[in-house]
């Protein structure tokens, strides 16, 4: 999956064995990168809710990128 495939809406999951199970929602995409949000934080329920940017090349499924979990509908 390329960077083109991010859209806001999205949710991904973080393949990072230390971030499992670390899912993000794309809240808005500004240049090169995605403003997410965490949606199942990967230890403490303080961090859901935490907002971060994440560069749009690392939303490819290798293991220090994200997998698409929940796609958005098209119109």
């Amino acid at each position: 999956m390329g960077t083109a495939a991010v859209k806001v809406g999205q949710i991904w999951a973080d393949n990072d064995v230390r971030s499992k199970p670390r899912t993000i929602r794309v809240v808005e995409i500004i240049g090169e990168k995605a403003l997410v949000e965490v949606v199942t934080p990967a230890a403490a329920a303080v961090n859901k809710g935490a907002r971060t940017r994440v560069a749009l090349k690392r939303f490819r499924p290798i293991a220090t990128g994200y997998r698409l979990v929940t796609d958005v509908p098209t119109p």
